[in-house]
Order: structure tokens, then C-alpha cells, then sequence
């Protein structure tokens, strides 16, 4: 008894599927649709500085070339959204390089410059570090607080000329929002 309901339920079932107008459709066919003629593309500068929010510097990197293509790799954005995807990858040559030709621009923002500072300050240059996080701090007129705190370690390393370096371990670089990075003292 329980065959035969089931083999009526079965029966039901694929009678009611072939009625159903789903599955797949002739003209697309199973393929993920492609480009769509005439559509605009995205701002890579907007998909760059999602991707560097989503911690995906990779492809940031990525999409921060595609916007070069568009604005021209003298465009402060993208000098800066490449840099700074750099820096999160850990290339703090490449990231150095790229945030100075930023900072020559005149349009170069706060972000630009402190981002600058966090890689001098990983590399070292401590005394250059303070400069560039007083330059950023005096454009951004005091109002970012990890500008301000990288400014205080700044100073403190520089004071401070015998700092132990198994200290500098308890320290690492934090990223706030799309290309802010602020050093932090690990817990």
C-alpha cells in the first residue's frame, strides 16, 4: 500500500513539473548572462574602495588598474587607492612610491598623507613619519582621531630613541575605513 501512494505521488509530481513554465529558458540557455551591450561599467575607484573595505587588497589592486585606464595613472584617487592597497598586501616599497607621487598632486587628501606616514613608519623613518602625520593632522584640521594617534606614536618613538624593538612587535597596522590604516598597540 505504501508503494503504490508513493508511486502515485511520484506520477503527480512530474505530471504537475512538466505543466510548470520554469527551468531553463531557450534563448539564455544554462550560461551566466554576459555583458550587456551599451550598459555603463562601474567606477573602479568605487569597486576599488569596496574591495579594500571587504579586506580583499588583491583585487583592489585590481580594480584601482582598471580606473588608471579610465583617469590616468596621475589621478590623485587612484595613486592613492594604489598605494594603499599596497600597503595592505605589505609592498611598502611599491606603496611608498605610489603615495608620494600622490602627495606631489595639490588635490591630495589627509588619508593620503597618513597612509604615507604608516608606511614610513613601519619602514623605520620615524623622524619623517611625524612630519607627514603633522601635514596630514594640520589638513585634516584635528578631526580624525587615528591621524592623531599615529601623529602620538609618531612623537613617542622619536622621543624616545632606545625603544626596545620586541615593543615595536606589539604593534601592528589596522585599516579604518576604505584606505584610513592606524597603528594599534595589540592586547
Amino acid at each position: 500500500m505504501p508503494s503504490i501512494r508513493t508511486g502515485i505521488a511520484l506520477i503527480a509530481t512530474l505530471c504537475l513539473a512538466a505543466c510548470s513554465a520554469g527551468g531553463f529558458d531557450e534563448s539564455r540557455g544554462p550560461y551566466a548572462p554576459g555583458a550587456k551591450p551599451g550598459a555603463q561599467a562601474v567606477d573602479g575607484l568605487i569597486v576599488g574602495h569596496r574591495l579594500m573595505q571587504a579586506g580583499e587588497f588583491e583585487l583592489a589592486l585590481e580594480a584601482y588598474s582598471r580606473a588608471a585606464l579610465d583617469r590616468g595613472t596621475g589621478d590623485v584617487d587612484v595613486l592613492s587607492g594604489l598605494g594603499s592597497a599596497n600597503l595592505g598586501l605589505g609592498r611598502l616599497g611599491q606603496a611608498e612610491t605610489l603615495l608620494r607621487r600622490a602627495i606631489d598632486t595639490d588635490n591630495a587628501i589627509p588619508e593620503t598623507w597618513n597612509n604615507l606616514g604608516v608606511v614610513l613608519m613601519e619602514q623605520g623613518s620615524i623622524g619623517e613619519a611625524e612630519q607627514v602625520f603633522r601635514r596630514a593632522y594640520a589638513l585634516d584640521n584635528g578631526e580624525s582621531d587615528s591621524i592623531r594617534d599615529n601623529l602620538r606614536l609618531a612623537i613617542a618613538k622619536k622621543q624616545n630613541p632606545d625603544y626596545d624593538e620586541e615593543k615595536d612587535q606589539d604593534y601592528k597596522l589596522v585599516r579604518r575605513g576604505s584606505s584610513e590604516y592606524l597603528i594599534r598597540r595589540v592586547p
